[in-house]
């Protein structure tokens, strides 16, 4: 796929950043730095990297637990908003995207947070919205087991909506500053919201006005049934995994019906399948950069992963034998659903024994990982876009930084030669990055609306 023909339609890249990368053994790589997790200047130097090639933002995945095997790669992580605040100091056009879950939070603080961010880096914070799954999680917070999956997306829904209310309390034109007449702001035009819900009850208003965008980005990455439904209703991006064109383009199909169907122009959800570059001047060296990390891979440790997102012993696993038939249904699985299916159908389709799937999931966890050169890479992307199958991508290299360096130095030009990707930044906003419109205030329209009918 060469053709040259600009395309009306614009690429939207998003970088996943992980400490050393997505493969779980790039940091035994002689060139990594085995400390980069906690290393702010590491993360600065990255996310400059991803602005010097246009991208639209960066992410950054996090969970209230110590996940895995500590002993198996790099498990320590900085709370990601407070790293976005020191990233966009670095940065000036690039998004920044954080984790944080709406299972061990209340709305008003995360309100306040992301509101925070979004001022801190004059409007380019987004928020990936998780229920987050799985029994250790819920021990940190003084509960035995999770809540049930439907409670958990049901408390997200209402968590989401207190939180645009919060973002919505203050007008835009509340803060006066008539330093002359010593009126700072408008009391009139800040509100309570007086949200009293199955899940939370929130008085409001937040203490912090209208941030730069309006409302922050909102993401979602959940690709189950209610992950899906969520995402139709309230998410500006979703970030999802796939392994093969097909199922890309029925997610694709499937989630801008349900936009559709709730309301919404389908055009303002983008969806981003990620997607693991291994990336070689040439084809074989692509692939001897690919089979010298799966060879750093310890089985052991990547055993009792799959393990536990099987939900069996890892005895259950031999690692030179296909995956055993008894395992659980996805109806008695209460966390990643998704990703439990994707896991299962690439294992059952391609015949996989233990061994080759946990080399093919070390380097994404179920993310698509595409080994080739520039071009082929670029071409792999522009068939899906082209396809129907992406809005962009959820960029997700193996190595960092060498697999961003990569990229945007030998990818991005070529997707930009092809008119797929912008040479230059249009806005400053992470949403004016992904076309999306600043959201109205809801308050502010209501109050026009009852206005209009005294009329």
């Amino acid at each position: 796929m060469t053709d040259q023909t600009p395309s009306r339609r614009q690429l939207h890249l998003n970088a996943f950043l992980m400490s050393t990368g997505h493969h779980e053994a790039s940091w035994r790589l002689p060139e990594s730095d085995p400390h980069a997790g906690t290393n702010v200047e590491h993360y600065q130097q990255l996310a400059r990297t991803a602005e010097r090639g246009k991208l639209d933002s960066i992410f950054f995945a996090d969970s209230p637990v110590l996940f895995g095997e500590v002993g198996r790669r790099p498990a320590g992580k900085l709370e990601p908003t407070v790293l976005l605040t020191a990233i966009a100091g670095a940065t000036e056009r690039i998004g920044l995207i954080a984790t944080a879950s709406t299972t061990y939070n209340e709305p008003f603080n995360l309100a306040r947070r992301f509101a925070s961010v979004d001022w801190a880096s004059g409007g380019r914070a987004g928020w990936n919205v998780v229920t987050t799954a799985g029994p250790d999680a819920a021990r940190n917070f003084g509960v035995d087991d999770q809540p049930a999956h439907a409670v958990r997306y049901e408390r997200a829904a209402e968590f989401i909506d207190v939180a645009q209310k919060l973002w919505d309390s203050w007008q835009d034109d509340a803060v006066l500053a008539d330093q002359t007449g010593g009126v700072w702001g408008d009391d009139g035009k800040i509100r309570t919201i007086d949200h009293e819900g199955k899940h939370f009850k929130v008085r409001g208003p937040l203490n912090v006005p209208r941030s730069p965008q309006g409302h922050p980005l909102i993401v979602q990455a959940g690709s189950s049934e209610d992950g899906k439904g969520l995402a139709a209703y309230y998410a500006d991006a979703v970030f999802t995994a796939h392994q093969t064109l097909a199922d890309a383009q029925e997610f694709y199909r499937d989630l801008k019906a349900r936009t559709a169907a709730a309301g919404r122009d389908p055009e303002t959800i983008k969806i981003l399948p990620g997607i693991v570059p291994v990336i070689g001047a040439t084809e074989a060296e692509a692939l001897e950069l690919e089979r010298e990390l799966d060879r750093l891979i310890k089985p052991e440790y990547a055993r009792i992963q799959l393990a536990r997102t099987l939900r069996v012993d890892p005895e259950d696993l031999p690692l030179d034998r296909q995956l055993p038939d008894n395992l659980p249904s996805e109806d008695e699985i209460e966390g990643a659903k998704s990703r439990y299916t994707l896991i299962v159908q690439l294992a059952r389709r391609e015949q996989l024994t233990v061994r080759q799937l946990i080399g093919r999931l070390g380097g994404g966890r179920g993310h698509r990982t595409f080994t080739g050169t520039p071009v082929q890479v670029a071409d792999a992307i522009q068939e899906w876009f082209d396809g129907g199958a992406a809005d962009g991508f959820n960029i997700m290299p193996p190595v960092l930084p060498a697999g961003l360096e990569t990229f945007v130095d030998q990818v991005v030009p070529i997707l930009q030669e092809r008119g797929l990707f912008r040479t230059e930044y249009s806005g400053r906003t992470l949403r004016e990055h992904y076309g999306l419109p600043r959201p109205e205030n809801r308050f502010s329209r209501q109050a026009a609306t009852v206005a209009a009918a005294a009329v």
